[in-house]
């Protein structure tokens, strides 16, 4: 391995690809009216939440081959103590408790060798060399229904996984705190080079996965806690392995190309987003729904920078119009909480007192 792609980034030798710049327009769009969406029904939320899990502990090991009959499927993933018939089984929910965990606390979840080494035992149950990187090398095969096969890709010898992961955590954590790339590239990023390097044995890419909606939630974008990704990518598999096989050529050289598999992630993200919109976000908004976001918008902005524009505000509250925006600052000025500084389009606001909410 000659660098990662996340290095490449940092020594500037990649520009962003153009369909890149308008997917993460779009999911940044997506982004601004996540809160709208989750403020939906509770119960069809919770129905959507339970409904994603058990979509994505199925899809996400039917990819591998990994499978449970659908008579099981609720024993094996909701039952609080299930009594496993085979293997099969124990990975499904293994891969289960990984996404509750990951739900529950992806925000105190560090992306480390631990965290790594965690999801893959817990993904791979009881044998031999769960949560423990590859000791011999193996390449990624293609087998042919005829019995023929070819090497899909060179994955990095057994002696140097190790060492590669601890360099991909390393540039992971620079690429952030150096701010290389947006965090969703970053992401893709890291997706791409952790399939390359396929540090296990066997379960890279159900690893790969989790990390990917660990470092999703970690970048704001929450969608996979609704949709199913691991459907999503399940239903388009074959761009999957297409994708990852492009960006996967000359990668030990440095001389890859990762903006296919990059633009794939981030079109499974949008999809995910697109689908969540469908069943809840385009539905009717609750009452006061673009008021609670003007007036989130203005908390925000008051403890970041204690004054703001009714510009500034505007790009806060995505799909509110002007109007709405203007509206609710003249009643807050008007209950004595916000006061307007100067005048025309570039006046500041600046908070006064309590926010009304009634």
């Amino acid at each position: 391995m000659k660098t990662t792609t996340l290095r490449s980034f940092a020594n500037s030798k990649l520009a962003v690809h153009p369909a890149t710049a308008w997917y993460l327009s779009d999911l940044g769009e997506f982004r601004g009216k996540q809160e709208l969406y989750t403020r939906q029904s509770p119960q069809r939320l919770k129905a959507l939440r339970e409904h994603a899990l058990i979509e994505s502990a199925v899809s996400s090991n039917r990819i591998e081959g990994v499978s449970v009959e659908p008579s099981r499927v609720r024993d094996v993933l909701v039952s609080p103590r299930p009594m496993f018939r085979d293997r099969d089984e124990e990975e499904v929910r293994g891969y289960r408790d990984a996404l509750a965990w990951i739900h529950r606390d992806a925000g105190s979840i560090a992306v480390s060798e631990a965290t790594i080494l965690r999801l893959h035992a817990m993904t791979r149950g009881e044998i031999w060399d769960a949560g423990k990187y590859k000791e011999k090398d193996g390449d990624i095969i293609e087998r042919y229904p005829d019995g023929g096969e070819r090497v899909r890709f060179r994955t990095v010898p057994a002696a140097d996984a190790s060492k590669a992961m601890a360099q991909l955590l390393i540039d992971w954590q620079a690429c952030f705190d150096e701010r290389w790339v947006p965090p969703l590239i970053a992401l893709a990023a890291f997706n791409l080079d952790f399939l390359c390097i396929h540090p296990f044995r066997d379960g890279n890419g159900r690893v790969s996965r989790l990390l990917w909606l660990l470092q999703s939630y970690q970048a704001g974008y929450e969608v996979g806690r609704y949709i199913s990704l691991e459907r999503l990518v399940e239903q388009s598999k074959e761009r999957y392995y297409e994708t990852l096989e492009q960006s996967s050529q000359g990668w030990h050289e440095g001389k890859h190309d990762p903006w296919p598999y990059i633009n794939y992630v981030l079109a499974i993200l949008k999809s995910a987003y697109r689908e969540f919109a469908e069943r809840v976000g385009e539905v009717k908004a609750p009452r006061g729904a673009k008021r609670d976001q003007v007036l989130a918008g203005i908390d925000r902005l008051a403890a970041r920078s204690g004054g703001f524009t009714i510009s500034e505000l505007e790009q806060t509250c995505p799909g509110v119009s002007r109007d709405m925006v203007r509206r609710v600052l003249r009643e807050q000025q008007s209950a004595g909480a916000v006061e307007c500084q100067g005048r025309g389009p570039g006046a500041t606001w600046v908070r006064k007192g309590v926010i009304t909410l009634k």
